[in-house]
This record gives structure tokens, C-alpha cells and sequence, in this order.
């Protein structure tokens, strides 16, 4: 008998009897967390993602030393925009190459596995180098981006789109997966509402209801859901008590003259501080548990 016709037979079984849209994302296709390995890390199933960055990268020094205070406050994981996508098409979009270039050799002197966005199909070969794309809420639903990036293995951030339902960004994972990558990572980051004191609101709820849905693990972005530094604290620990699986939060040593959302970015001490909040809420939780 052919086991490998045998196996893509059971799998066009199981698949066929899933009752939702979702089907290699959802808790019917696999009932336990998943936990996704990027580089030294894990992240899922009580692995929890500390990763802080700047939003663009500006140079080597500079990344340099956000990179230290991330590696000193016990935080696990880098990020740093190469490729920005604005919304004016006259603001800084990114270092490019050369971007990716000082993030991979940073990551590595600090031992950090690293994440930065990719944007388009043709940038995708751009990222040996490194650990784990990540999609934006822009190109959320950038279905071609999403195939070629679930034809390879590397592990993805996807982002919700500031629009997207939980079924929206599901089935966004859903094409990932779909093309053989089981390496997903879902992440929340805000959605478009009509409040505009904040930049978005946070859908805290989405946490419990995504873990009543998937196995996929769930990280939250504070930063980008509220816009102001002074409220990201606040949200990242509520964040880690409705269970996230890890935060994606923006640094920078003087956000007032970054290059880009340094409304948003903390300050280097603020974000050594708020890791060891979040580290002992997460422990306290564990214990809890």
C-alpha cells in the first residue's frame, strides 16, 4: 500500500470534516497550543516572547544599543523595521537591504533571534538571514505575499489589519498554513474603531476568544494599539493577564527624534523596567496555574 496516498488521503478527510472556514488554524484540525521555535527561542504553550526594538532601523550604533539594553533586561527577542511601509509615501520608508543587513549582525553579537517586516513577494528571498518575517496589518491579506511566504518554513508574525475581523485574520493564517508552514504566529495590534484618543484600540478580547478558536500562539503589539508610550505599559500588562503569549513592543535611546512612531517608543529604561513587570506578572500567572 502507498502510505504517502494514504496519508494525503487522510489528510482530504480530516480537512473535509472540519465545520469551520479555518481549518489547519482551528482547535479541530489540532486540539493542543502549538509552540513555534524561532531561533533560540520558543514561543507558545506557556513560552512566553519578550521582543522590543526600534520601529525603523537608523544605523548600526544605534540598533547596537537598543539591542544591549533588550539582551540586559532579559527580554528574548529583536525587531527593527528594514522596510517600512508609510502611509504618506513622503516619509521615511526604511534602510532596505542594508537594514536587514545591520539586524542580522546585531542579532547575532547579542544572540537574538530577530524579526522585521517583509512586504512584498519579491523581498521575500531578501530574509535568510533572518529569524521570522513579519506581516503587517497592511498586507494582512496580501494573499500572494502569504503564499510565497508559506512555501518556506521560517516562522511568521501576522499581523490583525486594523479592518480584520478574528475569522479575517484566521483565514489569513489559513493561507500560510494551507501552502505547508505551520509556523504561524497570530499577532493583535489595534483595530480601527471610532475612539481617537488612542491611535487604535487594543481588542484585549481577541486573546481569549483567538485561544478558543486556534491552537496558534498569540502575541500582542501595545505599541502600535494605543500610539502613546505612556499608555503602553498599562495595556502590555493586561496583555499578559488575558494570556498572550508573548508582546512586541518599540524602543528607542530618544524617541523624540526618531525616524519614525517615536510617540510610541519607549524610552530604554521604560522598557527594562516594564520587562521585569511583565516577567513577574507572567510568573505569577504561571504559578497561578
Amino acid at each position: 500500500m502507498n502510505t504517502q496516498v494514504m496519508t494525503v488521503e487522510t489528510e482530504e478527510t480530516i480537512l473535509a470534516n472540519i465545520k469551520e472556514p479555518y481549518k489547519r488554524a482551528s482547535l479541530s484540525y489540532k486540539s493542543t497550543p502549538s509552540v513555534v521555535q524561532v531561533g533560540n527561542i520558543q514561543i507558545g504553550d506557556g513560552h512566553f516572547a519578550m521582543i522590543g526594538g526600534p520601529c525603523s532601523i537608523e544605523g548600526l550604533d544605534k540598533l547596537d544599543e537598543v539591542a544591549a539594553t533588550v539582551k540586559d533586561s532579559g527580554a528574548n527577542m529583536l525587531r527593527g523595521g528594514a522596510f517600512k511601509p508609510r502611509t504618506s509615501p513622503y516619509a521615511f520608508q526604511g534602510l532596505g537591504q542594508e537594514g536587514l543587513d545591520m539586524l542580522e549582525a546585531v542579532g547575532k553579537k547579542y544572540d537574538l533571534p530577530v524579526v522585521t517586516e517583509v512586504m512584498a513577494v519579491e523581498q521575500v528571498h531578501l530574509f535568510d538571514g533572518i529569524d521570522m518575517y513579519q506581516v503587517g496589518a497592511r498586507n494582512m491579506q496580501n494573499f500572494d505575499l502569504l503564499k510565497a511566504i508559506g512555501q518556506t518554513t521560517k516562522p511568521v508574525l501576522l499581523k490583525r489589519g486594523m479592518a480584520a475581523s478574528i475569522e479575517d485574520l484566521l483565514m489569513a493564517a489559513e493561507y500560510i498554513l494551507a501552502q505547508g508552514n505551520p509556523n504561524v504566529i497570530l499577532c493583535e495590534r489595534g483595530i480601527r474603531t471610532y475612539e481617537t484618543s488612542t491611535r487604535n484600540t487594543l481588542d484585549l478580547s481577541a486573546i481569549p476568544v483567538l485561544r478558543s478558536k486556534t491552537h496558534l500562539p498569540i502575541v500582542v503589539d501595545p505599541s502600535h494599539a494605543v500610539g502613546k508610550r505612556e499608555w503602553v505599559e498599562s495595556m502590555a500588562m493586561a496583555a499578559v493577564a488575558a494570556g498572550a503569549d508573548g508582546l512586541i513592543i518599540e524602543i528607542h535611546q530618544n524617541p523624540d527624534e526618531a525616524w519614525s512612531d517615536g510617540r510610541q517608543s519607549l524610552y530604554l529604561d521604560e522598557y527594562k523596567a516594564l520587562t521585569e513587570k511583565v516577567q513577574a506578572l507572567h510568573t505569577f500567572l504561571a504559578d497561578l496555574n
